[in-house]
C-alpha cells in the first residue's frame, strides 16, 4: 500500500535553489515537487498533509563526523548510537557518518564489526561508517579495497596521538596510495602529535596543568605544519584528501593554497571553532575542561577566517566531531593534568541551528547553509543525491524549520546524553519543528515520535569531489 505525505506551502531551500513549493512524498522518497498554488500542486492528495506555511522546508542534515560510544583515555563518549541519533534528529540531522576504529593488532573488519554491533537496531536516523586506521600494514591495506567495495569508502589517519592512533608519514603515504587506486578518500587529523607531546611534557613540568594549557600546547602552527605535510603526501600519492576539524587560520591558508593549485583537497570545520574560543578554555574552576577538544579552540580572531573560508568554499563542510564526555566523572579525570582530560565536545544537536546564525547574521546565504550542512557532506562521502537534497528519487529526509522562532541553548533542554552544553545560555534564532526520515516522522511539532531501529545502515559510494 502506497503511503503519501504532502508538505505544503513552505520555502523549499536546497544548495541549488529556493522556491515556494509543495513536496509530495511516496513510500519514503520524494516523488515530486511543484510550485505552490499551481494546478499540479492543487491536484495532489495525501493521507498526511503537513502545513509548512511560513517555514523553510530543508533536506535533513548530514553530519559526516561523529563519535558515538568512542573509547578515549579510559572512558567512553557518553552518547550511545540510540541517544546520539535521537539528539541528531532533534537538531534536524537525519544522517550521521560515525568512525569505526581499528585497534592496534586488529583487522579493519574486526573494528567495523564492533561498530556494527553498537549501532545495529539502535539508531533513530540513518548512519554510515568511516574507518579509522590505527595499524597500517599489508593486511589492512588490502582490506581497504574490500571495504570500499562494500560501501565503507573513507579512511581516517591520525598525525596526532602518538601511541594511540598515530601513523607516521610512511604509513599515511601508503594508505593514500592505496586510496588513489581503490577510489577511497583519506581523512587526516592534521596536528604534529610528536611535537605536541614535547610541549605537553614541558607544560606539565612547569606546573601548567589547567585546561587553558591544552590550547597553548596544541599550537596553530603545528596544525598548519601537519596540514601542509598531509597535502604534500596526498600530492605524491595522487590521492584526494579531506582534512577534518580545521580550527586555525594558518591551516586554512595551506588548504586554500592547495585548492588554488586545483588540487583535490577538501576540509571541514565545526561549530565550536566558529562560536567558541580560547576564552572558554580559560574559564575558572576547571570549567574550561568542558571545551577541551582536538584540534583545540583558537583565539577569537581565527573565527572570521573560518567564516570567510566557508563563503569562499575553501572549507566545504561543517560537521560536529560530536564526542561528548560528562563534566562530572569524565572531564574531571584531568583535574591536575590537562593531558588526561578526555578530548571531545557535544554538538550533534546544535549544528543546524548554530550554522543558521550565520544566515541570520548575513555571513552565509541560506543555500550555502544547506550546502555546508547537507549537500556537500553527502557529495563528499558518496551519499548524494539519496541524501543531502530534496529532489525526485531522493530519500524523504526532510526538516520543517521555523526561521523566526527564538530558543536558548541549554543542557536543561537538550537531548544529548551529557551534563553540560558548550553553548549554555546562547540565544539563537531558528528552530526545528518537524523531521521526517525516509518519510517517517521522527520529530513532530517539537515532540519526539521516532524509535530506535528506524535508522538504517548506509553503504556509501565513492565521493563526488568538486575541486
Amino acid at each position: 500500500m502506497t503511503t503519501r505525505t504532502l508538505v505544503r506551502g513552505g520555502l523549499v531551500v536546497t544548495a541549488a535553489d529556493e522556491t515556494r513549493a509543495d513536496v509530495l512524498i511516496e513510500d519514503g522518497r520524494i516523488a515530486a515537487l511543484a510550485a505552490h498554488d499551481t494546478d499540479t500542486a492543487r491536484g495532489w492528495s495525501a493521507g498526511t498533509v503537513i502545513d509548512a506555511t511560513g517555514r523553510y522546508v530543508l533536506p535533513g542534515g548530514v553530519d559526516a563526523h561523529t563519535h558515538m560510544e568512542m573509547p578515549f583515555g579510559g572512558t567512553y563518549a557518553s552518547d550511545t548510537f540510540e541517544t546520539g541519533t535521537r539528539a541528531a534528529a532533534w537538531g534536524g540531522t537525519t544522517t550521521i557518518v560515525d568512525f569505526a576504529i581499528q585497534s592496534r593488532g586488529q583487522t579493519l573488519r574486526q573494528g567495523l564489526d564492533a561498530w556494527f554491533a553498537k549501532a545495529d537496531g539502535r539508531c533513530a536516523v540513518d548512519y554510515g561508517f568511516h574507518m579509522i586506521l590505527s595499524d597500517v600494514n599489508e593486511h589492512s591495506l588490502a582490506e581497504m579495497d574490500l571495504l570500499v567495495q562494500e560501501g565503507v569508502t573513507s579512511f581516517k589517519l591520525f598525525m596526532a596521538y602518538p601511541g594511540v592512533f598515530y601513523s607516521d608519514d610512511g604509513r599515511i603515504l601508503r594508505a593514500m596510495q592505496r586510496a588513489a587506486g581503490n577510489g577511497g578518500l583519506v581523512m587526516t587529523h592534521a596536528e604534529n602529535g610528536i611535537a605536541i607531546d614535547v610541549l605537553v611534557q614541558q607544560a606539565l613540568a612547569e606546573g601548567r596543568t589547567d585546561p587553558r594549557a591544552h590550547g597553548e600546547v596544541r599550537r596553530a602552527l603545528l596544525e598548519a605544519e601537519a596540514t601542509h605535510r598531509a597535502i604534500q603526501l596526498a600530492r605524491v600519492a595522487g590521492a584526494p584528501l579531506y582534512v577534518v576539524h580545521v580550527s586555525a587560520q594558518e591551516a586554512l591558508a595551506e588548504i586554500a593554497a592547495a585548492r588554488d593549485l586545483g588540487l583535490p583537497v577538501h576540509a571541514e570545520t565545526c561549530p565550536q571553532y566558529l562560536f567558541l574560543s580560547t576564552d572558554n578554555l580559560a574559564e575558572p574552576d576547571f570549567e574550561g575542561a568542558k571545551y577541551v577538544c582536538s584540534t583545540p579552540l583558537r583565539p577569537r580572531e581565527h573565527q572570521e577566517a573560518l567564516w570567510r573560508g566557508l563563503r569562499t568554499d575553501d572549507l566545504q563542510v561543517v560537521s560536529t566531531d560530536h564526542c561528548p564526555f560528562c563534566f562530572a566523572g569524565q572531564k574531571d579525570l584531568g583535574r591536575g593534568d590537562f593531558s588526561k582530560i578526555p578530548n571531545g565536545m557535544p554538538g550533534v544537536e546544535n549544528r543546524m541551528d548554530l550554522l543558521h546564525q550565520g544566515v541570520v547574521e548575513g555571513r552565509i546565504t541560506r543555500r550555502r547553509w544547506i550546502d555546508l550542512a547537507c549537500a556537500a557532506p553527502a557529495r563528499m562521502f558518496g551519499l548524494y543525491p539519496k541524501k543531502g537534497t530534496l529532489a525526485p528519487g531522493s530519500d524523504a529526509d526532510l526538516v520543517v524549520y521555523d526561521p523566526h522562532a527564538e530558543q536558548v541553548i541549554s543542557a536543561a533542554t537538550h537531548h544529548m546524553n551529557v551534563d553540560y552544553s558548550a553553548y549554555e545560555g546562547r540565544r539563537v534564532t531558528g528552530r526545528v519543528e518537524t523531521v521526517l526520515s525516509r518519510g517517517v516522522p521522527v520529530i513532530e511539532n517539537g515532540a519526539y515520535v521516532g524509535r530506535a531501529g528506524h535508522g538504517g545502515y548506509l553503504p556509501r559510494g565513492t565521493g563526488q569531489y568538486a575541486h
